[in-house]
C-alpha cells in the first residue's frame, strides 16, 4: 500500500517518516492564490478552515492520474495545507523578512489558531474510488516577553519565511511557544490523528502504509 504526498513540504515528509511511512513525493504545482480567489468569486469569503481544506483538495486533485514518468498512481493521494489565524485573519507563509517581523510583533503574547487541512483520495488499483477531507486545528500561545532582538535573530535564521504563521514548533521558534492545545503534528503541517481517521473510514489501517508492512 503506497501513500503519494502531493506536497514538497519537508515538515510533512518528516512527520510521515517519523511513523514509518515513506511516501512517494508528487509536487502538485497548484497556484494557491488563484484557487482561493476562484472560491471567493464563486461563493464569497472563506474561513481559514475552509481555505486550508479547499487548498488541500486542490493539491491532491492536481496529481490524480499518473506520475511524471508515466507510472500509474496505485494507492492513496494526500494533499495538505496550513494557515495561522489571528484575530480572524488567516496568514500563510510570509516569504519576506519584513512581513515575518510584522507578524511576530503582532502575535507575541497572543493566542492564535493553526488550521491544517487534509484531502485523501483513494486511488487504489490505479483508479479513483472516492475521496474525503477534514481540517484540524490547534491553539498556540506565544510568550509575551519576546524582545525585538530575539525576533530579528529568529528571522535571520530564515526559518519563518516559508512556513504558515512564520513559526515552527519543531525548530528554532520552539522556545517562544508557551502552550499548545490540540495535535502537535497538526501545527507542524499534517495532523497524524486526522490521517488515521480518514484511512479508517475506508477500512485501511495506517500501519499498512508503513515501509515493510505486510499487505
Amino acid at each position: 500500500m503506497r501513500l503519494y504526498l502531493a506536497s514538497t513540504s519537508p515538515a510533512r515528509l518528516a512527520l510521515l517518516r517519523q511513523i514509518g511511512i515513506e511516501p512517494v513525493i508528487v509536487p502538485s504545482q497548484v497556484d494557491e492564490e488563484a484557487a482561493v480567489e476562484r472560491a471567493v468569486a464563486a461563493g464569497g469569503p472563506v474561513t481559514a478552515e475552509e481555505m486550508v481544506l479547499l487548498l488541500a483538495e486542490a493539491k491532491a486533485e492536481a496529481v490524480v492520474g499518473a506520475l511524471p514518468d508515466g507510472e500509474p498512481i496505485d494507492g492513496f493521494i494526500l494533499g495538505g495545507d496550513s494557515a495561522f489565524e489571528l484575530d480572524g485573519v488567516a496568514y500563510g507563509k510570509p516569504h519576506r523578512p519584513e512581513v515575518a517581523r510584522e507578524r511576530w510583533l503582532a502575535q507575541r503574547g497572543r493566542t492564535g489558531v493553526l488550521h491544517s487541512g487534509h484531502w485523501l483520495i483513494d486511488h487504489r488499483g490505479g483508479r479513483r474510488n472516492g475521496a474525503a477531507g477534514r481540517a484540524d486545528r490547534a491553539e498556540l500561545s506565544f510568550a509575551d516577553d519576546i524582545s525585538e532582538a530575539e525576533i530579528d535573530a529568529y528571522i535571520a535564521t530564515g526559518e519563518p519565511l516559508e512556513v504558515a504563521g512564520a513559526f515552527t514548533i519543531d525548530g528554532v521558534a520552539a522556545p517562544f511557544i508557551r502552550t499548545i492545545t490540540g495535535a502537535p503534528s497538526a501545527v507542524i503541517g499534517l495532523s497524524l490523528p486526522v490521517l488515521r481517521d480518514l484511512l479508517n473510514e475506508v477500512g485501511v489501517s495506517w500501519t499498512s502504509l508503513r515501509s515493510g508492512a505486510a499487505l
